[in-house]
């Protein structure tokens, strides 16, 4: 004998579909959480990045300016520098007046969320 289905006693009650809709609506936020915080951590990954690109080419100009002269160094624009603003990145730059290893340093300011971070990047610049 085949059973035959109660009247009445198939499907989903009201109850166990409210349960469903809430545990889907908390799945549903955090994941729109964690969207929006990645969103954020891009942003500012991208500024930073933007930010180290100026630092660096600022680095790079100075050694090759170093490298432009006989004897190396001399070039009156191998100096300190700055403040510059650039693609929204004040920099400036110190060098050493002397010496046949210069520290030289690149400093940066930047907007980030909630303020402004400086960072400052160092290169050695031999002047034999």
């Amino acid at each position: 004998m085949i059973p035959t289905p109660r009247l009445g006693k198939t499907g989903f009650t009201v109850v166990e579909v409210l349960i469903a809709i809430v545990v889907l609506s908390v799945g549903i936020i955090a994941l729109m959480g964690s969207s929006a915080m990645t969103t954020r951590m891009i942003g500012q990954g991208r500024r930073t990045t933007t930010a180290v690109q100026v630092a660096t080419r600022r680095l790079e100009a100075l050694r090759q300016l170093a490298r432009s002269t006989s004897p190396n160094c001399t070039a009156g624009a191998f100096s300190s520098g700055g403040p510059v603003t650039t693609d929204g990145v004040t920099e400036s730059w110190v060098v050493p007046g002397a010496g046949g290893s210069r520290p030289v340093l690149a400093i940066i300011t930047y907007r980030r969320a909630g303020g402004t971070l400086t960072d400052t990047l160092q290169t050695v610049i031999r002047c034999p």
